[in-house]
């Protein structure tokens, strides 16, 4: 009995720490950007589907949770923040939906299975990003017009996101060996 309480908080401890250090990545990756208006390019879809792949969907799902937890209650983790205001008043502006879309391509990125065929990692990687403007174009053109949704918020990054769904297609197998460790 004492065994399995010992297994079972090791693996809380273990699950805390790799959230807290998403959460810091997620963090990270979002000073990492361009200030383009009225959405930045950032790093942060990168280190989602990372996040998705190397976690799994159920920790990698806690983890944005968590990020955006922190964000609701004022820490400056977001794109732009605390510059361009902090809570719930920045989760529910431009970026917003990309922010929701965060939580179901973490979930798709950790619950789909990589195979050997780069090209099938290729498509269900990208299939996880898509999800992300999936919810964050439409958001945005709730707010701005479809006409600013599409040309600032899908033609200025979207190249850069094929090159990081390009990046971490290559290095898929080896993060998804970080599963093996958790």
């Amino acid at each position: 009995m004492e065994l399995v309480k010992t297994i079972s908080i090791n693996k809380l401890t273990k699950s805390l720490f790799l959230i807290i250090a998403g959460t810091i990545l997620l963090t990270i990756s979002s000073k990492i950007q361009i200030p383009f208006y009225p959405v930045p390019m950032t790093m942060q879809t990168f280190v989602v589907i990372f996040i998705g792949i190397a976690f799994g969907w159920k920790l990698g799902l806690a983890t944005v949770i968590a990020y955006l937890v922190e964000g609701a209650i004022g820490l400056p983790v977001f794109a732009g923040t605390p510059e361009k205001g902090v809570g719930i008043a920045y989760m529910i502006s431009t970026t917003g939906g990309y922010l929701f879309g965060f939580l179901v391509a973490v979930f798709i990125a950790g619950f789909v299975n990589l195979e050997k065929n780069i090209f099938k990692n290729f498509f269900l990687i990208s299939f996880a990003v898509s999800t992300i403007y999936l919810f964050g174009l439409p958001w945005l053109a709730y707010l701005k017009g479809w006409e600013i949704a599409y040309v600032y918020g899908f033609k200025q990054v979207i190249l850069s996101d094929v090159l990081k769904i390009c990046l971490i297609t290559v290095i898929s197998k080896q993060t998804l060996k970080i599963r093996n460790f958790i």
